[in-house]
């Protein structure tokens, strides 16, 4: 029926995420842990003092995820963990004591704890744990086979659109929402970071227009929280973001990530969006009548005037305060005769005309 919306909401772990909720705000650890427990425990401590709804890690399944010349190619710098690619990844993966022990922190703190799943073996991990939702990176949009088993998981499906075009996202929703309608569409540059001009947060529109039963989201890379105000602004319900304890540490995500503070006031301003968003009914408010009664305006006699004389427009005078009969009821009065005689500067009202 016109004028009606369409339902667009998304349940995860009992809480409801659509157009008329406060962001969903997941905390990107990934591996800004640096293969350290008790750092990621502190991060998860940290992303649920600052507000985020859920902390997410990535989950790879390393040697059989990359071929075997990939695994061992030589991995050195800054950023390096490990003598080669492989290794490098395996220094950074947890395995089901770690995630274990981070699920129960989680519920403890009240905050989701999903993970990214990069492989087939990851997401039967992941389902394994029951994860409240899984996540699908920006690289595997076009890996349907993937999607779709995720998605016969059952769990809430929330994909990242890095790196794509419009077709390639029609297919993935396509692969995707006949299995599990449970699904989050996250508009996302796969550039780290991402200069502002590179976002393209209009296509959060976009999706919008394109799924309109589809939570829309936006995954960020770009520094600071500023720009995930304009995402939700524009209809992004759900804003992924990384958090480190400090964006100076090695690794190849820490330098565009959130710290602590940072993440805090994504939220807070997240939350001040959604209550300055407000309701698309324009109407007055009770709060708006002291300064309309002061600076609005209302119809007065411009002049001395007897009874039973026609009003003309000389006749009219528009003044404040906006207590009486307003200027946009002109064509009400005008040519209507008087009641009573009128001094200068007293109200024209409906009530002293004939």
């Amino acid at each position: 029926m016109k004028g009606i919306r369409p339902v667009r909401e998304l349940n995860i772990n009992g809480r409801a995420i659509s157009d008329d909720s406060d962001a969903y705000v997941i905390a990107e650890i990934g591996h800004n842990h640096e293969g350290d427990l008790a750092k990621a425990e502190e991060l998860l401590r940290r992303a649920a003092a600052s507000g985020a709804s859920a902390a997410k890690l990535q989950k790879r399944d390393n040697k059989r995820l990359f071929t075997r010349r990939m695994y061992d190619e030589p991995y050195t710098g800054r950023n390096s963990y490990g003598a080669t690619y492989g290794l490098h990844r395996e220094a950074l993966e947890f395995g089901r004591r770690e995630y274990r022990e981070l699920a129960v922190l989680a519920a403890e703190l009240g905050i989701d704890f999903i993970s990214t799943a990069f492989d087939f073996g990851s997401v039967d991990f992941l389902a394994e744990l029951d994860l409240p939702a899984i996540k699908m990176a920006s690289a595997d949009l076009t890996n349907i086979p993937l999607l779709t088993y995720a998605a016969k998981v059952g769990k809430p499906l929330i994909v990242s659109t890095g790196a794509a075009d419009m077709d390639a996202v029609r297919r993935a929703c396509d692969a995707i929402l006949p299995i599990n309608p449970e699904l989050a569409l996250l508009q996302c540059t796969a550039v780290y970071p991402a200069t502002p001009a590179e976002l393209n947060l209009s296509v959060i529109t976009t999706y919008r227009a394109e799924f309109p039963t589809t939570v829309i989201g936006f995954s960020g890379h770009d520094l600071g929280p500023e720009l995930s105000w304009t995402a939700f602004a524009l209809g992004a319900r759900v804003i992924e973001k990384h958090l480190t304890l400090d964006r100076t540490r090695p690794g190849s995500d820490h330098h565009f990530s959130l710290e602590p503070q940072d993440l805090a006031a994504l939220v807070e301003g997240l939350r001040r969006n959604r209550e300055a968003l407000g309701d698309p009914v324009k109407r007055l408010l009770p709060q708006e009548r002291l300064a309309l009664r002061k600076m609005g305006k209302k119809l007065v006699a411009g002049r001395p005037l007897r009874a039973g004389h026609r009003l003309t427009g000389e006749d009219i005078a528009i003044r404040s305060p906006g207590d009486g009969l307003s200027p946009d009821q002109m064509t009400l009065v005008l040519g209507r005769c008087l009641a009573q005689d009128l001094e200068p500067d007293a109200d024209i009202t409906l009530g002293v005309l004939i």
